[in-house]
């Protein structure tokens, strides 16, 4: 079943560095990329910051406004209560002073005993008709900035649903593109089930960052500095307690946090670890079923669960034990504000302020009105230090999962110079070459000549030269050693030979999947390092061993050769593959339903309409790997003259073990180790009596 490196991936052993054993360098599960490695990455959320801000320039502000108008609202209640303490004050002294001057005998008698007298011939019902309307001014004010703020906040929370969701599709969008146009050995070095993790569970720790904690963290951010504000306002003794309990806060919050952090990054390595065990052992299921391997998966998959395990479990204790023990610091501060206070109050110590020092007014002492709502704000303080520090949860996930995010979004894009584009043409009756819009059947190569600012047409007629290429996988692990081939248009080739000579490897150098180390292969004459890839392999029709069908009708798999063919042209083809027969009996024929890549067909059904779709594209140069390999004697031999005329006139390159199926081949190449060991035709190679004899005679066999 396992294939060596050059007919299909890199092996385990050749996914690591030469010599050192280590993971190549982005390589899934090796250690994540980038800076920042078990601790908070800032510049990580700074980023996804600046890309919400790309995605939603208006939104974005507009949200962050609401939040910080409610956040603006949440403070005022503070400000309001010392102002309602301060105007009841205000009266109970007036009403003492009055006193005082109606009854002086009987005030400085209160005044000796320590208690305060009140008189009878006082009109209290005065005084507190003069309170409670300016109280009940501040209470109408404080009920119009609630209800804006209620308008705020809906409007926020709506905004903050869109925002989201559009940010989460725009981010999946640029991964998807990037994936795209990531060259095929990135997917050879990173399990797909870890890939599949960055777009399901990394990209659900940005949901929880963008629709929870930004928020917070703006709204408790905004809450703490307005109220540390307003605390120093009334009393910088009392303030300056408050800031020796932050002191506190942030150290605890630093160490528990950074642990958190950590064990995050690590939680997201490991989850994208499982997934890709997971989908590894779905893929291959029927094997691990047929050498009863079920025990030594479960026992696998329980090291990676454990590790998954141990990691989310250390990750989420940190982060749990921060908010209670912040929220205890907290009471214990109140307690503390409440005994310096009541201190301070009975001593009438004096009170710097900032309202003193801005207003003039000098420096008071401490009183009832400032120490009450001192308390209260205290509570409201240490409560928001906690919800920010109940945020370090997500978003020490956000920042392990935003740069997994990014180590895909940063990868390395299949680079990609070329400029000779393939068009349509008419070829005209002295031969010369016009670029058409219109599918004419005919196609040539436009290479615009940039010193001589010129452009000349070379009809596409599938002459393919590669001419001394060594090639290597991995630096300083050869795979190919000075292949020469020659293919003329109209030609077929074959490669013959055991399994991890090479013969797969030369297919995906011509199609430029990978890039050569040394030597030229040439199309028509033309560098192909000069030909734009997607061109290149436009003009390539590629049937490999193993068949992907994706989910959509019959249909649609045959004309995803050709998107813009007609449903006549995709039966044609299916006819000439030998498809159309099976295709025909299916429950709803070319409408049938494929999915989970055609599992309600055989193997051979599915590499039919595999070999049905090259056939629609109508390409100049097939690539057969092993196209037959999958199908029974009787039909292959029902395919072989479809494949035949499929082949007609077309420039092949044919990779089989069934020599007999290359029998009729132009030049059969004989591979080993990477070298082109015997070339000729059937005929010439059995006259030489070589390596190629042997193994048509069966002296030798494949592996």
């Amino acid at each position: 079943m396992a294939k060596d490196l050059s007919e299909r991936q890199m092996t385990k052993d050749e996914k690591t560095a030469p010599g050192t054993g280590e993971p190549l360098s982005g390589e899934a599960g090796g250690p994540p990329s980038g800076k920042g490695k078990g601790r908070l990455d800032f510049s990580v959320l700074g980023r996804v910051f600046r890309m919400l801000l790309r995605v939603y320039p208006k939104l974005v502000p507009l949200t962050a406004f609401c939040i910080l108008f409610c956040a603006c609202c949440s403070v005022l209640p503070a400000v309001f209560q010392q102002k309602a303490i301060a105007r009841i004050d205000a009266e109970l002294k007036a009403e003492a002073a009055e006193s005082a001057i109606a009854e002086p005998e009987a005030a400085a008698a209160a005044e000796a005993e320590g208690t305060e007298f009140i008189s009878d011939r006082i009109d209290l019902g005065a005084h507190w008709s003069a309170a409670s309307k300016d109280i009940v001014r501040l209470v109408l004010v404080l009920i119009g900035f609630y209800l804006l703020s209620i308008i705020s906040s809906t409007a926020y929370r709506l905004l903050l649903a869109e925002i989201t969701q559009g940010f989460l599709s725009d981010t999946r969008k640029k991964m998807f593109d990037r994936m795209q146009n990531l060259p095929i050995s990135y997917f050879d070095t990173h399990r797909h089930g870890d890939i599949m993790s960055v777009y399901t569970n990394d990209i659900d720790t940005l949901r929880e960052l963008v629709s929870q904690a930004f928020p917070q963290m703006l709204t408790s951010g905004v809450i703490v500095t307005g109220v540390f504000f307003v605390m120093l306002w009334y009393s910088v003794w009392l303030a300056a307690v408050v800031v020796i309990g932050v002191a506190l806060m942030l150290t605890v919050s630093k160490k528990f946090g950074g642990g958190s952090a950590k064990y995050f990054v690590r939680q997201q390595k490991s989850l994208g670890k499982a997934e890709g065990f997971i989908q590894e052992m779905m893929n291959g299921q029927k094997v691990v079923k047929v050498f009863t391997h079920e025990k030594k998966c479960t026992d696998d998959f329980k090291k990676l669960n454990e590790e998954l395990y141990n990691d989310s479990r250390r990750a989420h204790a940190y982060a749990n034990i921060l908010a209670p023990v912040i929220m205890n610091i907290g009471n214990i501060l109140y307690v503390v504000i409440a005994t310096v206070g009541g201190a301070l109050l009975l001593i009438k110590t004096p009170n710097p302020s900032l309202q003193g020092l801005l207003r003039g007014t000098g420096i008071g002492v401490v009183t009832i009105d400032i120490v009450v709502p001192f308390l209260n704000m205290t509570k409201q303080f240490t409560g928001n230090v906690n919800q920010l520090a109940q945020q370090v949860n997500a978003i020490a996930m956000a920042s392990a999962g935003a740069r997994r995010i990014f180590d895909l979004l940063d990868a390395e894009p299949e680079s990609d110079e070329g400029y000779v584009t393939l068009v349509n043409a008419k070829i005209g009756d002295d031969g010369s070459v016009t670029e058409c819009e219109e599918r004419t059947g005919h196609w040539a190569w436009k290479h615009p000549h940039r010193a001589e600012g010129t452009v000349t047409y070379t009809p596409l007629k599938g002459d393919v030269r590669l001419t001394g290429v060594d090639f290597a996988y991995v630096p300083g692990k050869q795979v190919l050693y000075d292949v020469s081939v020659f293919a003329e248009p109209g030609q077929k080739v074959a490669f013959v030979g055991a399994t991890g000579a090479g013969k797969t490897t030369i297919t995906n150098l011509i199609n430029r999947f990978y890039d050569i180390a040394d030597g030229k292969i040439r199309y028509d004459g033309i560098n192909i390092n000069k030909i734009r890839k997607s061109d290149l392999r436009r003009s390539l029709g590629i049937v490999l061993q193993d068949t992907n069908l994706f989910t959509g009708t019959v249909m649609d798999n045959i004309r995803y050769g050709r998107l813009d063919a007609t449903d006549e042209e995709c039966v044609t083809a299916a006819k000439l593959a030998g498809a159309d027969d099976f295709i025909s009996r299916l429950p709803d024929g070319y409408s049938t339903e494929l999915t989970n890549n055609g599992a309600n067909l055989s193997q051979g059904q599915r590499q039919l309409i595999a070999i049905a779709r090259c056939a629609v594209a109508d390409p100049p140069v097939m690539i057969l790997d092993e196209a037959t390999s999958s199908i029974d004697t009787r039909t292959e031999s029902i395919v072989q003259s479809g494949m035949d005329k499929l082949m007609e006139g077309r420039t092949t390159f044919v990779i089989a073990h069934r020599l007999s199926t290359v029998r009729n081949a132009d030049v059969i190449m004989v591979l080993d180790h990477g070298r082109i060991i015997e070339r000729g035709s059937h005929e010439k190679l059995i006259a030489e009596q070589g390596v190629y004899y042997k193994l048509y005679t069966g002296a030798f066999e494949l592996e």
